[in-house]
């Protein structure tokens, strides 16, 4: 199966990343926070599997629509 990128849906900085490279992720499972607008925003895995890479750090600005992360199924 193809691997699947994990996008946020807001544009902020990054603030939180609770899981490490290689965890099992259950579909729904953060990954990520992104602060934006004085709130912690939580980007969650969109389905189950591997996370393969995190390709931001802590204290990253994103964009909208950025990936953070690949989740290998």
């Amino acid at each position: 199966m193809p691997d699947i990128k994990i996008v946020t849906e807001v544009a902020g900085r990054v603030c939180a990343l609770p899981v490490e490279i290689g965890a099992s992720l259950s579909e729904g499972d953060d990954i990520a926070f992104v602060e934006a607008m004085k709130m912690e925003i939580p980007v969650a895995a969109p389905a189950a599997g591997k996370l393969k890479s995190i390709l931001v750090s802590l204290d990253d600005v994103v964009a909208e629509g950025q990936v953070l992360a690949v989740i290998e199924t």
